[in-house]
């Protein structure tokens, strides 16, 4: 799996799984578990750049992982076949965009973040 992760304060790191143990599915469901909010969108998508802003708003910092095509079918499937954007919080599916203003319109999205570890102090 190639991709292209950005963590809190705008770094970047490679991901690479080319010659690993571990199969895309692997990898993805593993990052899902190991970070408290991650993001995994396609490159330039402009939902995600709403689900960014949104989570910022709220003084939450996920981890966004940009997915090669050929990787878009291990997180959309980690995502219950919903597609892209694909946000978890706390290991739990939101879905994408309608999930994630869904959870704040109904004021949920600050309790589950912080629940979850993913609220900046």
């Amino acid at each position: 799996m190639a991709a292209v992760a950005t963590v809190a304060g705008g770094r970047r790191r490679g991901l690479s799984i080319d010659g690993a143990e571990e199969t895309p599915e692997e990898r993805v469901g593993r990052l899902i578990t190991e970070s408290p909010a991650v993001i995994f969108s396609r490159r330039g998508c402009c939902m995600s750049h709403v689900i960014k802003r949104l989570l910022a708003a709220v003084a939450a910092h996920p981890v966004a992982i940009e997915l090669e095509e050929a990787d878009e079918l291990a997180a959309a499937a980690a995502a219950g076949g919903a597609g892209l954007p694909a946000l978890f919080i706390g290991g739990a599916a939101v879905g994408g965009l309608e999930g994630l203003m869904g959870l704040h319109l109904r004021g949920c999205l600050v309790p589950m973040l912080r629940e979850a570890g993913a609220l900046c102090p």
